[in-house]
């Protein structure tokens, strides 16, 4: 006969906005909880930077930018909490202020970290592109690079690498372009 083995029930979102507050952040992939590590100081100076930036971009543009830990719910079973979020002002009425935002941004960013780096990569990636997030930037703050990727035709496109001194230019958001060193330098 063979073994048996114990089948993880799919965790909800509403489910887990039950669960107690043990301090911990969850992410959900087709209702698998996940638990999302703290990050380290040098993550959290990049992830600083750039919430610094698309705030500023935001507030020049009537968009709106969210650090983490904000909740996207895709769906149900598909809960995300990217670093960063940016919606266009054309969408940012989209957003009810007092409730989980249940609408794809138009830019997510993940800084990523040894421990998140394969699930940004993949996972993470791959929904971001289901669910049409128009723009994916992956931030290495070990290699000091942002690679920017672009929804077409519902598939992720690279148009760009940036580091150093080089200028990046957003694909998706007019008028958001900055020089990659105010985001990586020390």
């Amino acid at each position: 006969m063979a073994g048996v083995s114990a089948v993880q029930p799919r965790v909800s979102f509403a489910e887990l906005c039950q669960w107690p507050d043990n301090g911990c952040r969850y992410e959900l992939y087709d209702g698998e909880v996940i638990v999302v590590p703290a990050p380290l100081p040098r993550h959290q100076l990049v992830a600083a930077r750039l919430i610094s930036l698309l705030l500023e971009f935001a507030g020049e543009s009537g968009g709106l930018a969210l650090p983490s830990p904000i909740d996207i719910a895709f769906t149900e079973h598909d809960v995300l909490q990217p670093d960063v979020v940016l919606f266009r002002p054309d969408r940012r009425s989209r957003i009810d202020m007092m409730d989980v935002i249940r609408t794809a941004p138009d830019l997510a960013v993940e800084v990523v970290s040894r421990s998140t780096e394969a699930r940004d990569r993949g996972t993470k990636m791959q929904m971001f592109e289901r669910f049409g997030v128009r723009e994916y930037w992956i931030v290495d703050p070990v290699r000091n690079v942002l690679e920017i990727y672009q929804l077409r035709d519902g598939r992720y496109e690279q148009p760009g690498v940036f580091g150093g001194n080089d200028r990046v230019v957003s694909p998706t958001l007019t008028g958001l372009s900055f020089d990659a060193s105010r985001i990586f330098e020390d």
